[in-house]
């Protein structure tokens, strides 16, 4: 997982921005009719048999019951078969956090749905603002974009990501389950809510993942020792901390304690 610098301050705005925009959208009018005219022409323009099935397909992907299984499975692959226990803690928290912190935000904005006559399928969920479905896609797409970020390959999980995210997206309007500015909404929050792990994950969550039992026995000291080689190796990017395990000295324990400590803090 990437640090990024001033993780708490981009982190938070990120959210007032989006929180900001659906309590307008809720509470005035300078958004609701704009949204809801999207909408309904994205439904009268679009909407046949064949697509209405591959539109409700796309959401059923991003819904709960899929996120939790693909979730899972994703972790637990990488847990269990590839032995990286850093890589798949990482990864199940930056996509669980970036997806249900829009819990938060429905209770907050509490935005009620779109018209129901206007659905294929009525929602009977929590609120409106902001989508899951497109939460859920925007923090999968970012967690493997971390996995890919050193690799050649990371240009391409960028342009299939956005086409995802998009397409997921465009579902939700096109089924009449979401506004247009429930799926932006989404990808703030979901954003402000990675940005805000990878400052803990750095902070505090990474020099404490050796007291997880569990996780010596998947090869945490060999994936840790590993990362810190990297980290050592070539150029050395000092805006970012060192990862230790609890079998290091103490010196070096402390020193890379340290680091963490200052860089929190930034």
């Amino acid at each position: 997982m990437p640090y990024v610098r001033h993780w708490l301050r981009n982190s938070l705005l990120l959210f007032a921005v989006a929180i900001a925009l659906g309590l307008v959208a809720v509470h005035t009018d300078l958004i609701q009719p704009h949204d809801l005219k999207l909408d309904r022409t994205v439904q009268t323009t679009f909407r046949t048999g064949w697509l209405n099935v591959v539109m409700e397909g796309v959401s059923a992907l991003a819904s709960p019951v899929a996120g939790v299984l693909i979730l899972a499975v994703w972790s637990g692959w990488l847990l269990f078969v590839r032995r990286r226990p850093v890589t798949a803690v990482a990864t199940f928290l930056v996509v669980a956090v970036g997806w249900n912190s829009t819990q938060l935000a429905k209770a907050i904005v509490a935005r009620p749905r779109p018209p129901r006559e206007f659905m294929l399928d009525p929602e009977i969920g929590s609120n409106s603002f902001p989508s899951g479905h497109t939460a859920f896609t925007v923090a999968v797409v970012i967690a493997a974009y971390f996995l890919f970020r050193e690799s050649r390959h990371r240009r391409t999980v960028l342009v299939v990501g956005a086409f995802a995210v998009l397409l997921v997206a465009f579902s939700r309007w096109y089924v009449g389950a979401h506004y247009p500015t429930d799926t932006l909404g989404s990808v703030l929050i979901a954003s402000s809510a990675i940005l805000f792990v990878t400052g803990v994950w750095h902070a505090w969550l990474l020099p404490r993942l050796y007291r997880i039992p569990l996780l010596e026995r998947f090869g945490l000291d060999q994936e840790l020792a590993e990362l810190e080689a990297a980290e050592h190796g070539g150029h050395h990017d000092h805006t970012r901390p060192v990862p230790h395990s609890r079998r290091r000295g103490g010196g070096s324990g402390a020193a890379s304690g340290g680091r963490h400590r200052r860089h929190a803090g930034r």
